[in-house]
C-alpha cells in the first residue's frame, strides 16, 4: 500500500524505520513544524523529520493538519493508508477521510485505559500491573476509535517510563506493521473499544513531577519512575529544585520530608514508609548517586526535602 506516515517525537521513529523496510511504499512523512531547542533556541526539525530526511522522502509541516495546502498535497499523494504514532496534532475530519483505509494509530496503552498524550507514564504512576500498545482507527475523538491488534507486555517493579517507552517504540512497531499487512490484505477487523475502563492521561508537567512527601514511599517510587526521563521528578532542597532519578521504598519511618542520612544511604521520610534515594541531580551540578552527594554537604539536624 501507498503510506503517508505521521509522527514526531524519537518514540515514533521506529515505526517510520520498520514501514520503510515492510512491503509497503511510503511516499510521504507529516511532522510536527520546526521547534526551537537548546540554548540558543534555534529551530531544529523533529527527530522523524531528521529521519525523512536521512531516508530522501517528503516531509511535509503543516501549522495545523487543516491547512487547505496540506490538504491538497495529502490529496496528491493518495495515500491508501496513513500510519501514525504520536504525531502531537488533531486530525479534522476531512483529512482524516483522505485515505482509502484512513488513518491508524499506534498507541501505547490498553485502551480505553490511560487515553491521552502521557500512557505510558500514567500506568506506571498508577501502579498498573501491565501496559501495552495498541492499532486503531483514528477518529475525530481522542483515541476512541476501533482497536485492530493489540500486545501487552508487563510494568516490573523498577521500570521507569523510559524503559517501557524504548520497548513498547520497538515491539508496536511490529504490530503497526501487521496491522497494515493486514488492511492490506483484506483481513484486518476493527472492534470497537468497551465503554468500561476510560481512563485519560494528559501530559505530565513540570508541577506535576513535583514529589509530595505525605504521600507513601511506594506512591512516590511510582512518581520518580513514571517521570523518568522527562520531565523528572524533583523536590526542593534549601529551596531550590533537587531533581531525583532513581529511588526505592524501603521499611523505616522519619518526619516528613525530613533527610535522614548515613555514610552509605540517602532517605528521605514519607506519609509512610521511607524512600531512599539513589540517583539525584543537586542544583546546578551533574546527576550523581545520593551517597557522593551527601558526603560533600553539611546538613543541620532535622534537614529536610519539601
Amino acid at each position: 500500500m501507498r503510506l503517508v506516515f505521521a509522527g514526531t517525537p524519537e518514540v515514533a521513529v521506529m515505526s517510520l524505520n520498520a514501514l520503510v523496510e515492510s512491503a509497503h511504499e511510503v511516499v510521504a512523512v507529516v511532522t510536527r513544524p520546526d521547534a526551537p531547542s537548546g540554548r540558543g533556541r534555534s529551530l531544529r526539525p523533529s527527530p522523524v523529520a531528521a529521519r525523512a530526511q536521512e531516508l530522501g522522502l517528503e516531509t511535509l509541516k503543516p501549522a495545523k493538519p487543516s491547512d487547505p495546502e496540506f490538504v491538497a498535497r495529502l490529496t496528491e499523494l493518495a495515500p491508501d493508508c496513513c500510519p501514525v504514532v504520536a504525531y502531537g496534532a488533531l486530525v479534522p475530519q476531512k483529512v482524516l477521510d483522505i485515505p482509502t483505509h484512513g488513518w491508524v494509530n499506534l498507541h501505547f496503552s490498553l485502551l480505553p485505559r490511560w487515553r491521552g498524550a502521557a500512557p505510558v507514564q500514567h500506568a506506571v504512576m498508577a501502579g498498573d500491573p501491565e501496559t501495552g500498545a495498541v492499532t486503531f482507527q483514528l477518529v475525530k475523538a481522542m483515541d476512541a476509535g476501533p482497536v485492530y491488534g493489540s500486545i501487552t507486555t508487563p510494568i516490573e517493579p523498577d521500570t521507569t517510563s523510559g524503559d517501557l517507552l524504548d520497548q513498547l517504540a520497538v515491539d508496536g512497531a511490529q504490530l503497526l506493521v501487521e496491522t497494515i499487512d493486514q488492511l492490506g490484505g483484506g483481513t484486518a477487523t476493527a472492534v470497537p473499544q468497551p465503554e468500561q475502563g476510560l481512563t485519560v492521561a494528559p501530559k505530565i508537567t513540570t508541577d506535576d513531577a513535583r514529589l509530595d512527601w505525605n504521600r507513601t514511599a511506594v506512591e512516590l517510587d511510582r512518581q520518580v519512575r513514571g517521570c523518568h526521563p522527562a520531565p523528572g521528578a524533583w523536590a526542593l532542597f534549601r529551596g531550590e529544585r533537587f531533581k531525583i532519578n532513581s529511588a526505592r521504598p524501603i521499611e523505616g519511618a522519619a518526619p516528613v520530608g525530613q533527610l535522614e542520612i548515613t555514610k552509605k544511604t540517602v532517605a528521605v521520610g514519607t506519609g509512610q514508609g521511607l524512600l531512599e534515594l539513589d540517583n539525584i541531580q543537586p542544583p546546578g551540578k551533574k546527576a550523581m548517586r545520593a551517597a557522593d552527594w551527601a558526603r560533600g554537604v553539611q546538613f543541620t539536624e532535622g534537614e529536610a526535602l519539601s
